[in-house]
């Protein structure tokens, strides 16, 4: 036994009962789990609101599952449909066998009907999910470790893998005359660690990158696409599983090379599109750049302006507090001392056909004077 080496288990399934617990589907379980607690950290804090990421997900993931099972069976058919092929193996999910753009594609699409119904930009929650994805394919590829397969050539480095001769049937490594796990002769690259550290390298490239050129609109996503494909191509060729080829190459690798053109294109041709948030205008979820804010005196709200402390808005029918009540019920009715003295003073005036003013008559005058004068005239 070489001690400098990486040793791999010899049982993929557990029994719970009648029930199985698979070590694959375990990592692929996990691997899901952490990308949607990194997704909702990184939504939450461009004001998507709480667990939006599981509305998401309860579209993306079914359909990036079954869309990673039909890539697949589309690329490596022969297990299948082949001469000894066994079609009813192509549900086998368990059993390993899940492409990853496939999975993606369909993931996507998932997300789209998700983002739909929900109001959400896709480019946000791709740009939210870009750092996730690698580390939930990173946690994946243990799965691959626990089937003991997609391993890659022979080599004598003290980090090779050593692999059993395994049963997917059974999930268990062959035995022995003696009972024992059977091991392949040699060690070999353990291709499922390559591509492990490189995915958990290009969650930190997108971190960083996102900070550093403050990229929006899609753009961390399609730099994920990048690095992941970078990283595929040559791990890809380093596999010795059956695999259909194109002019000597893996179909993946032209897959790989295929999407690392389409992201790049989408990386330049969106170049300078600015970060976005999500705020709430009206009743309506927006998405507006990362530095906007709301002008003074406008109906807009940013989502988390206010907090609602839980009491209700008034009637629009019921009184005003300050104008009902008993006080309010009692007309004033003294008369306003200002008001009377100002009468009484335009009073005292009156004016004169000719337009000058005269004064009048004293106050408390017999109203007869003027008539009484005439009379005394005419006698």
């Amino acid at each position: 036994m070489n001690l400098a080496s990486i040793p791999s288990p010899s049982v993929g399934v557990w029994h719970l009962g009648p029930l199985p617990i698979r070590g694959y589907a375990l990592c692929i379980v996990l691997g899901i789990v952490v990308a949607c607690w990194i997704t909702e950290v990184r939504m939450r804090r461009r004001g998507a609101p709480k667990y939006a990421v599981l509305d998401v997900a309860v579209w993306a993931v079914p359909f990036g599952i079954v869309g990673a099972r039909l890539y697949h069976v589309v690329t490596s058919p022969q297990a299948y449909f082949g001469a000894a092929g066994e079609p009813i193996k192509a549900l086998y999910i368990w059993e390993g066998g899940l492409g990853i753009w496939g999975g993606v594609a369909g993931g996507a699409l998932g997300a789209w009907i998700a983002c739909r119904r929900m109001g959400l930009p896709l480019r946000m929650v791709a740009d939210a999910l870009a750092p996730g994805l690698p580390v939930a394919q990173a946690i994946g590829r243990f799965g691959n470790w626990v089937n003991n397969e997609l391993f890659g050539g022979p080599t004598t480095l003290p980090w090779g893998l050593q692999v059993h001769e395994w049963d997917s049937t059974t999930g268990r490594a062959l035995t022995g005359p003696d009972n024992q796990p059977l091991l392949k002769d040699g060690l070999y690259h353990p291709t499922f660690l390559y591509e492990a550290v490189w995915n958990v390298g290009v969650a930190g490239l997108v971190i960083f990158a996102e900070r550093r050129f403050k990229l929006g609109w899609g753009r961390a996503f399609a730099l994920y696409v990048m690095g992941y494909t970078a990283g595929r191509s040559w791990i890809e060729a380093m596999r010795t599983d059956t695999a259909n080829e194109f002019l000597g190459v893996r179909i993946n690798v032209w897959v790989s090379i295929a999407v690392f053109l389409g992201a790049l294109a989408y990386f330049v041709v969106k170049r300078g599109m600015p970060q976005e948030k999500l705020v709430t205008i009206g009743d309506e979820l927006r998405p507006v750049p990362l530095d906007w804010e709301p002008e003074p005196g406008t109906a807009a709200k940013v989502d988390g302006d206010r907090e609602d402390d839980g009491s209700e808005d008034p009637d629009p029918g019921a009184p005003d507090p300050e104008t009902s009540g008993p006080e309010a019920a009692e007309p004033d009715t003294e008369p306003d001392a200002e008001a009377t003295t100002a009468e009484a003073d335009a009073a005292a005036v009156e004016p004169d056909t000719d337009g000058d003013p005269e004064p009048a008559e004293p106050a408390g005058a017999p109203a007869e004077t003027a008539t009484n004068v005439d009379k005394t005239e005419q006698k």
